[in-house]
């Protein structure tokens, strides 16, 4: 290629993605990580045995996550990295497998329907002929793998959000649409004077509660059952934090979301929106417009909106003294604060 003529590369990198995601979410499936962790590094001819796999295939798997930076190949033996150690062994703090998981089995089916969600602005993962939203309960299983892989989605980000922001002057946190409760067990952990209240659809709550108890917060944290479009939210909270909420629905939504907020909060209270930002000149960045796609392919009007939105929604329903803190997560690349006035 010439000084001025590009070359294909980066098309053949990105053309090429589907074929990461899938390397990694069958080694996921399969529990190579998981294995290993178990039993300590394996030659090809292990795991094939181990997993009841025919040499060939086994033996590419483990090339291709060699390749990835996912094990470490010591002569013939394959080990796990610190990567996967760290965040692809269940029983790990902030595993990240259920998220892979969730995506392999409901995520990629929509997404390799995208020109059909193009050209029909639907979603794909969902049929919206027989459910009201993204949010309905069906399918247990589908629901259950859902809520699993949005946890271990926000558990990082939870934690990069208590290292960004400063929790340390609240008492009492409300985590409207915090089903999971990653957030509130993160915060908690890291702020032990804090205590909060997860406020979610009902069947949602079931789910929190076990994840509650299984934190050790129980005494800390409580789940209050509702829907946020027509209940009245918990008083009794000095902040509010809207964690990858807003980007599920559409703006006169989202407004009628922070109105209710607003009234649940006294004067001098804070609501915090925690999202994966789009820049201003919605440019980029990169995860965020995929992300914004992603809206497309899972939900009927949601979109993956700026900093300025949520600054000028803030202010429109009555908050002052608007602010922007960065925060270093997955689901997150920022937070938007506004004041109660």
């Amino acid at each position: 290629m010439t000084a001025t003529t590009p070359s294909p590369l980066p098309l053949m990198e990105l053309s090429s993605g589907l074929f990461v995601a899938k390397t990694l979410s069958v080694a996921v499936r399969l529990g190579l990580f998981a294995l290993i962790d178990e039993q300590g590094a394996l030659t090809a001819a292990e795991f094939a045995t181990r997993k009841g796999l025919h040499p060939r295939p086994a033996e590419m798997l483990l090339t291709g996550c060699v390749s990835l930076g996912l094990l470490v190949k010591n002569g013939d033996r394959y080990g796990n990295s610190a990567l996967a150690g760290l965040y692809l062994v269940p029983g790990g703090r902030y595993y990240f497998g259920d998220y892979l998981m969730m995506l392999d089995g409901r995520a990629y089916g929509g997404w390799m329907r995208l020109a059909e969600a193009v050209e029909e602005n639907q979603p794909t993962t969902w049929d919206p002929r027989v459910q009201e939203s993204i949010f309905d309960a069906g399918d247990p299983k589908m629901v259950e793998l859902f809520w699993r892989g949005m946890h271990s989605l926000a558990v990082f980000t939870a934690r990069a959000l208590a290292e960004a922001y400063d929790f340390s002057g609240v008492r009492r946190l409300l985590d409207v649409g915090g089903g999971g409760a990653a957030y509130t067990i993160e915060l908690c952990r890291a702020y032990p004077d804090l205590t909060a209240t997860v406020f979610d659809l009902p069947f949602v709550c079931e789910q929190t509660t076990e994840r509650i108890a299984e934190a050790g917060l129980s005494d800390r944290i409580t789940c209050v059952g509702g829907d946020f479009f027509t209940d009245d939210l918990p008083a009794g909270h000095d902040v509010a934090l809207l964690s990858s909420v807003m980007h599920d629905w559409s703006e006169q939504e989202d407004l009628s979301i922070l109105r209710r907020v607003r009234a649940a909060l006294p004067s001098g209270g804070r609501i915090i929106i925690s999202e994966l930002l789009m820049d201003d000149d919605k440019t980029g960045p990169v995860p965020a417009a995929m992300f914004n796609l992603l809206m497309l392919v899972e939900t009927q009007r949601g979109w993956n909106y700026t900093g300025a939105e949520y600054t000028r929604w803030l202010r429109e329903v009555g908050c002052t003294d608007v602010t922007r803190v960065d925060v270093h997560g997955l689901s997150a690349n920022g937070v938007i604060v506004g004041t109660v006035g």
